[in-house]
C-alpha cells in the first residue's frame, strides 16, 4: 500500500466520521418546527391612537377584580409639553377623567397619552429577586406571580424600574398585569385590547408573521420604556415621544 492511497482512505473515513457525528449531533426536524411554534407574547400600544378614554383600565379592573381605589394592573399618563420645555404628567382616572389643567391652554405645545403596564420584559429583574420563585416567566413569555408561593417580602416591586407592581392588599403576595393568562391560553384576547374603541392596543405572538404585533413592528419605529436598562420588555410603543420615561 503506497503513501498517497493510504492517506486518501484515512481522508475518507475521516470525513465519515466527522458527517456521522454532524447527523447525531442535528436536533430532528420536529423538535426544530416545535421550537419556533411556541408563542412569545407581547403587547404594542399605538400613542397616537389613545383617546385617554380610560376604558381600558376599568375593564382591567373588572376582569381581574382589581383592588380599588388605590391600585391598577393598567394605567393611562397624560403628558403636557409646554412652550418653555417643561413636561407635566397627569394620571387618567379609570372613567377617563383628566386632571384640571395645570397650564393654560396657550402655554401648551401639545399633550398625548400613554398606557402602562408589566413589561413581561425577556429579562425580568422581578425574576431574580424573587427568593422564593413565586415570579416566574411562562415559555410563552408572560411574567406570572404564583400566589400560593409568594411570601409579600416586596423584592419584585422594588427591583420593578416600570412600577407595574403593587402588595395586593388582601392577599399579601404581589400582583401585576398578566396580559390577562386565563384569557389568552383560550385564544381570547386582554381586556383592556378587546375594549380599546380606537384600537390604540394590539395583542399577538411575536413569533408569528401574522400577528398584529409583528405588523406593528413592520409600520412603524418601535420604542421600548427605560430600553437603557436591558430588560428586554415586550410591551412595544409606536409614536413614542422622547420625554416619555
Amino acid at each position: 500500500m503506497n503513501r498517497r492511497y493510504f492517506l486518501g482512505r484515512l481522508g475518507s473515513a475521516l470525513l465519515l466520521v466527522v458527517s456521522g457525528a454532524f447527523v447525531r449531533l442535528r436536533p430532528a426536524r420536529g423538535a426544530i418546527e416545535a421550537e419556533s411554534s411556541m408563542p412569545s407574547y407581547g403587547m404594542g400600544v399605538d400613542i397616537a391612537k389613545c383617546i385617554g378614554c380610560g376604558r381600558c383600565m376599568a375593564a382591567c379592573i373588572t376582569e381581574n377584580d382589581v383592588p380599588q381605589p388605590y391600585f391598577f394592573r393598567t394605567w393611562v399618563e397624560r403628558y403636557v409639553m409646554k412652550n418653555d420645555g417643561d413636561v407635566i404628567v397627569q394620571a387618567i382616572s379609570a372613567e377617563g377623567e383628566q386632571p384640571s389643567e395645570a397650564t393654560s391652554e396657550g402655554d401648551v405645545l401639545r399633550s398625548f397619552f400613554v398606557p402602562k403596564l408589566c413589561n413581561h420584559c425577556a429579562n425580568p429583574p422581578c425574576v431574580q429577586v424573587c427568593p422564593v420563585g413565586a415570579t416566574f416567566a411562562t415559555p410563552d413569555g408572560v411574567v406570572l406571580v404564583d400566589d400560593e408561593r409568594c411570601i409579600g417580602c416586596r423584592y419584585c416591586i422594588q427591583a420593578c424600574p416600570y412600577g407595574a407592581r403593587y402588595l395586593h392588599p388582601v392577599r399579601k403576595t404581589a400582583d401585576k398585569c398578566t396580559f390577562c393568562y386565563h384569557r389568552i391560553t383560550k385564544g381570547l384576547l386582554p381586556a383592556c385590547v378587546e375594549v380599546c374603541p380606537t384600537q390604540a392596543r394590539v395583542f399577538g405572538d411575536l413569533n408569528t408573521t401574522a400577528s398584529p404585533l409583528t405588523r406593528l413592528k413592520r409600520m412603524f419605529k418601535i420604542h421600548v420604556l427605560k430600553p437603557h436598562l436591558n430588560t428586554e420588555p415586550k410591551v412595544l410603543y409606536a409614536n413614542l415621544d422622547g420625554e416619555v420615561r
